[in-house]
């Protein structure tokens, strides 16, 4: 049985879960960060010395890093799923890679602002000014990702076929356009958006995404 540690309102262990649901595979899933403690625990951090979540345990196998583990699902115990969902081609898979690196290393820091400030922070309390900031910086990413889909037509980020890139993109979109974060002056993006919504209709999508942001 698969085990995943880390509460379900975190984006990280929910693009663990949305994959786990494409792929139909079984598992646990412990509450772990946050209010609920357990990632300083002595025993937690002998899995993850990071003391965040989510952390895979798969046997006597253990893994950390959201996407790492997305990828692990997908080649171990994936199947014909996981293959669709991370191809096997190395061009394919590259440019798969290339858009979960880039939610590391570009997306994420743009929008983490906007987020905390405007749903973890009270409206007493928000710096606008910050989290206007990082509306423009997110804004300038998410330009990025409709004029892709608006030059091939979508449906998803590397055209006809659905993949991790959906997954882990996706996640972060619904903040982008949850009501929840809206600030004045955000930008509409028309190819974005249809995107957006196609993924709204997956059931990874509705059962980890659907519910208010937290």
């Amino acid at each position: 049985m698969l085990t995943v540690w880390g509460r379900k309102n975190s984006i990280n262990v929910i693009k663990v879960l949305w994959g786990l649901t494409e792929l139909g595979l079984p598992y646990e899933r412990i509450d772990a960060g946050m209010a609920f403690g357990r990632v300083n625990d002595p025993d937690y951090r002998a899995m993850n010395p990071n003391g965040r979540v989510p952390t895979l345990v798969d046997g006597d196998y253990v893994l950390w890093e959201s996407n790492s583990v997305l990828r692990y699902l997908c080649m171990k115990h994936g199947g014909a799923k996981g293959l669709a969902l991370y191809p096997a081609d190395p061009g394919a898979r590259a440019s798969v890679d290339r858009w979960l690196d880039w939610q590391l290393s570009t997306l994420s820091p743009a929008e983490r602002n906007l987020f905390w400030g405007m749903v973890r922070t009270p409206p007493e309390k928000r710096d606008m000014a910050q989290v206007t900031g990082a509306m423009k910086a997110a804004a300038e990413c998410w330009a990025i990702l409709d004029a892709r889909l608006a030059k091939h037509g979508g449906p998803f980020v590397e055209g006809a076929a659905f993949t991790l890139a959906d997954i882990v993109l996706g996640a972060y979109a619904r903040r982008w356009f949850g009501e929840e974060v809206r600030v004045e002056g955000m930008p509409d993006f028309p190819a974005l958006r249809a995107w957006y919504e196609r993924l709204g209709e997956r059931e990874g999508f509705r059962l980890w995404l659907g519910p208010r942001l937290t």
